[in-house]
């Protein structure tokens, strides 16, 4: 007899064990290429294989220089005022101390107008009181003569009295008299002479404080002259002259840049390099350029460490004759020597430096069907080679082409198999 079969109802066990194993796959299928890591298929048309040959190293790197004035000296204004005259135009050539520019400014004429009235008056205060402790000593002196002649002639008329007194001729009295004066004029000399030497030790020091302020006074006052004087702005050295753009009437501030004066015969070279080579260029290396046939050669001879967008400043100045055609402004390109070239082995320098930082590189496999990826210590780079210290072998071959989206895989599964 027939019977009725209940139908099985799918149960939500059989549900979580499906979604499970589907997990399962495609997690085994992410997580499990063959080197232990992810992978990715990519057509070898996209890539640039390169191999790892020995050869010479020469250590150096590719500089784009702009050509610039070996000397520059700013132009300043000292004095601020208005503009009355300019004299020179931009561009020219001018010549150590030349007039270019006329400024006016009351204010500073009055004050220093002012400074001279008082000054002079200081001056002639100071000169009086020198002439005072002149006249002062001249007083002394005449003192000291009428003090010895008195004593002279006391001398004299005492020695007449004595003979007379002892003759009975002259009072006893009379010729106390001439005792007593005598002594008053001895005593007066002592004195006179004590006050004249204090007098003249008081001088000497008075003298000297005031020459020292004399020189002082003087020095301000030809200071404040100097600062009318600025009031015509010469040329501090010859050279041309640019940057400068004066018109009459123009208000000038104290302290602005008016222009610079460029040395118009010498030049230098000014490059900004890569901040990877900040620790390694220095003072006096060899800058080599090639132009019109002929070579030529610098060395470097400023180095700012100051970073500004990844970049650095070096100037370099000619070892030899520079070009005669050189103008301000021009680039040239150049080489910048940092060592002595060397064996080793080499890898061309290609754009996946900037994605590995030189820490790692994909390895082509012998079979040419896959790339690898492999820890590498990679060390010195010029324009066209990389120098290998560990990590790679001669004969190997390498992706040098840039890694923008393989940052993250362990390997590359290649479409095609790279021919030898």
């Amino acid at each position: 007899m027939d019977r009725v079969i209940a139908r099985k109802r799918f149960r939500r066990t059989h549900l979580v064990g499906l979604l499970a194993i589907v997990l399962s796959a495609v997690l085994l299928w992410w997580l499990l290429p063959s080197v232990g890591g992810r992978s990715l298929t990519v057509m070898d048309q996209r890539l640039q294989v390169s191999p790892v040959v020995a050869g010479v190293f020469e250590d150096s790197v590719p500089v784009r220089a702009r050509v610039a004035p070996l000397q520059s000296v700013y132009l300043d204004a000292v004095q601020g005022g208005r503009v009355e005259e300019v004299l020179v135009e931009d561009g020219a050539m001018v010549s150590a101390g030349q007039l270019i520019l006329r400024l006016s400014n009351s204010d500073l004429q009055l004050s220093v107008m002012s400074s001279e009235s008082t000054v002079m008056e200081q001056l002639n205060n100071m000169r009086d009181q020198e002439l005072r402790l002149e006249q002062n000593r001249l007083a002394h002196k005449r003192n000291l003569v009428e003090i010895d002649y008195n004593i002279t002639r006391l001398e004299r008329d005492i020695r007449r009295q004595k003979e007379l007194l002892a003759q009975g001729n002259v009072a006893k009295s009379s010729y106390e008299a001439l005792e007593d004066e005598l002594d008053y004029y001895r005593k007066k000399r002592v004195v006179t002479l004590e006050s004249q030497a204090s007098d003249e030790k008081l001088m000497v020091h008075q003298l000297a404080f005031f020459k020292d302020n004399a020189a002082a006074m003087e020095k301000n006052l030809a200071y404040a002259r100097e600062s009318l004087q600025a009031l015509d702005v010469r040329s501090p050295v010859a050279g041309k002259l640019s940057g400068f753009d004066m018109t009459v009437g123009q208000s000038v501030d104290r302290g602005m840049r008016l222009g610079q004066i460029d040395d118009a015969d010498r030049f230098k070279l000014v490059a900004e390099i890569d901040e990877f080579y900040l620790s390694r260029v220095d003072i006096d290396q060899a800058v080599q350029f090639e132009r019109d046939g002929r070579d030529y050669s610098l060395r470097v001879s400023k180095v700012y460490p100051n970073v500004e967008g990844g970049r650095f400043q070096v100037d370099m100045q000619f070892t030899s004759e520079a070009p005669d055609d050189l103008r301000r402004g021009q680039t040239i390109q150049s080489k910048l020597t940092l060592g002595d070239a060397s064996e080793a082995l080499l890898i061309p320098n290609g754009s996946f430096f900037q994605d590995t930082g030189g820490q790692w590189i994909f390895v082509v496999s012998p079979d040419g069907e896959s790339a690898v990826r492999r820890p590498v210590r990679l060390g010195r780079r010029n324009a066209d080679y990389i120098e290998v210290l560990d990590g790679l072998q001669q004969g190997e071959r390498v992706i040098t082409s840039p890694y923008s989206g393989y940052r993250d895989m362990q390997q590359l599964v290649l479409d095609q198999p790279i021919e030898q």
